[in-house]
């Protein structure tokens, strides 16, 4: 946990892990963007993605120039800041949406910095669990790590599978709840194939920390997140689920149904 004050919110991922581990369970990750595909609708799929089996929603912060992002995910976040939808939005979409799984903010650095020195602890009044942000690597910014990993949130961080065994153990280090483990390089988006090297950087990340394993970037179907299931701690499915919620929210619910029911071998 990271360091700091112990709250509800930063206990509740690793409850969540325990508890699937006791299960002998993995955990399913589904990503969405907050307000979209408007602020009803994202509210509704927020919720519905919980009753479809979700155990941790990471939940994304529009922002103007998401330069990790596939093409799926900048049209949801561009839709999304169209509406109106910022920082204070997003955590009212969270308090709205009240719901009984951990949630962790996807975010890039921009928005939380906007969102004022109190950013971290409104996030976690409204219902967030985790902060994880995707342009602020290791060595970076000194103080502005501290502040993320003496908030009141999990400090997610994010291993590549080009990053050197010694910094992934020193990333790990400076992070809590669960590690995101980016499947292939390049930006997030729908992929046909896993690549034949997930094992051996999963293995890796396993050497080098004890906290649970997530694996994101380009899984899409029930299969893959299976496969993926197998390797890690959990499966994070983002841009499928966006893509899906383009056409309903219950298009996107019934996929998320699936995929957990492919990550349970089902």
């Amino acid at each position: 946990m990271a360091s700091g004050s112990a709250t509800i919110s930063s206990d509740r991922i690793a409850q969540r892990f325990a508890e699937l581990r006791r299960t002998n369970r993995r955990a399913f990750v589904p990503y969405v963007t907050a307000g979209h595909p408007d602020v009803a609708r994202s509210i509704a799929l927020l919720q519905g993605l919980e009753s479809a089996g979700a155990d941790v929603i990471e939940l994304g912060v529009p922002f103007s120039d998401p330069m990790a992002d596939g093409a799926v995910i900048q049209a949801s976040s561009q839709k999304a800041l169209a509406q109106g939808v910022r920082f204070d939005q997003v955590l009212g979409i969270l308090s709205r949406a009240s719901l009984g799984v951990p949630v962790v903010l996807f975010s890039y650095l921009n928005p939380l910095l906007h969102g004022g020195s109190d950013a971290l602890q409104r996030a976690a009044d409204a219902g967030a669990d985790g902060v994880l942000v995707t342009d602020l690597p290791l060595g970076a910014d000194p103080e502005r790590e501290a502040w993320f990993g003496n908030g009141p949130l999990d400090f997610i961080r994010l291993v590549a599978p080009t990053t050197p065994r010694e910094r992934m153990s020193a990333i790990a280090r400076t992070g809590s709840g669960f590690v995101y483990v980016i499947s292939r390089l390049g930006v997030t988006g729908v992929r046909t194939e896993l690549p034949p090297d997930l094992p051996e950087t999963i293995a890796r990340v396993r050497a080098a920390t004890d906290l649970p394993l997530c694996v994101g970037f380009g899984i899409s179907r029930p299969e893959q997140a299976r496969a993926v299931a197998k390797l890690a701690d959990g499966v994070v499915v983002g841009s499928a689920i966006v893509r899906a919620a383009d056409e309903s929210v219950e298009a996107a619910v019934a996929l998320a149904t699936s995929l957990r029911r492919g990550i349970d071998g089902e």
